[in-house]
């Protein structure tokens, strides 16, 4: 059985959220998934009477990180946070993964700082799902690195293909790089030097570069690019059903819910969080504003990402020991 720590003070809906979501998971996979809930012993108490007994666990942590908090000096000051509690559970071994939807910032500098990187990662990049017309596609980065040099680029590239081959069981990943236009000299001094790498690795199946139109299309499988456009890029896929659905109810289309159902899969509560890539532990990155339902498939991609090896394979390929 997979232990999956949760966070239960991080997001803007929490405690209520994440007690919730943690309902959900385990009435919906009742045999693989075990918490550790992560908290307050008071907000603990509220969470025990609404979940199995048997099926989770318990961790006090009396500190939360606000999201306004510089992430590196909160991580220090608050070592009894949920945050930094948690991450030490994967570490010591009381759990195989960590899911929080609080500050994305001290959730990162604390998995840095606790779990370390794997050998040969730089910096460690955010990694989401963005629903395309043929399945789904990897973004990354999406907010943890806003200034990313060429030789980083080319490594998320590599890191995005290794959890997409095992945690989505894509068996030859499509590489893009997210540019202006299709032209390998196009874009900044970063992006073509990036092109240059990534076209010369006889390791990834890069198809070029790629324009925010072709994302849709289902064109690739990995999509690279820098944490600013990649969270820019991310809020605004995130307003998309909501919109889409409100143009539609203004129009007097869909009234009876139908249309919903249809544009679920647009909605990114459906993809629940974003895995941390590059760490040797499993973290998954929730967004602030997560309700039950994304809380709940965050747990999901968690305990996903642990069945599927994904670290150990990450630290196997950069080590020039497996290229599978």
């Amino acid at each position: 059985m997979i232990r999956v720590a949760l966070d239960l003070l991080g997001g803007d809906a929490a405690p209520e959220a994440a007690i919730a979501g943690a309902r959900d998971a385990l009435a919906k996979w009742s045999d693989d998934i075990f918490l550790v809930l992560v908290g307050p012993e008071d907000v603990m108490d509220r969470a025990r009477e609404r979940l199995p007994r048997d099926r989770i666990g318990g961790l006090v942590a009396e500190g939360r990180i606000d999201p306004a908090e510089s992430p590196a000096l909160a991580v220090r000051r608050k070592p009894d946070s949920t945050v930094v509690r948690g991450l030490e559970a994967v570490r010591d071994g009381q759990a195989d993964a960590f899911v929080s939807a609080g500050s994305t910032g001290a959730t990162l500098v604390a998995s840095v700082l606790t779990l370390g990187l794997l050998p040969g990662v730089d910096r460690p990049p955010v990694g989401a799902l963005f629903p395309t017309a043929t399945g789904r596609v990897l973004v990354l980065d999406v907010g943890a690195n806003v200034d990313a040099r060429p030789h980083q680029l080319h490594q998320f590239a590599h890191l995005g293909s290794i959890y997409v081959r095992h945690a989505l069981s894509v068996r030859h990943p499509r590489v893009g790089l997210l540019n202006m236009g299709e032209e390998a000299a196009r874009g900044g001094g970063v992006v073509t030097s990036a092109h240059a790498l990534l076209a010369e690795d006889p390791d990834l199946e890069f198809t070029g570069n790629l324009e925010g139109h072709h994302i849709v299309t289902g064109a690739c499988d990995v999509l690279v690019c820098e944490g600013f456009v990649g969270n820019v890029l991310l809020k605004f896929y995130e307003s998309i059903a909501e919109f889409v659905l409100q143009v539609f109810r203004n129009a007097g289309v869909g009234a009876g819910g139908e249309l919903g159902e249809a544009l679920r899969f647009l909605d990114y509560t459906e993809y629940g969080g974003a895995p941390l890539l590059g760490v040797d532990g499993v973290t998954v990155i929730c967004h602030g504003a997560s309700p039950a339902r994304a809380i709940m498939n965050g747990i999901r991609t968690a305990a996903d990402g642990v069945a599927s090896g994904f670290t150990e394979e990450i630290r196997s390929v950069l080590t020039g020991e497996s290229r599978t």
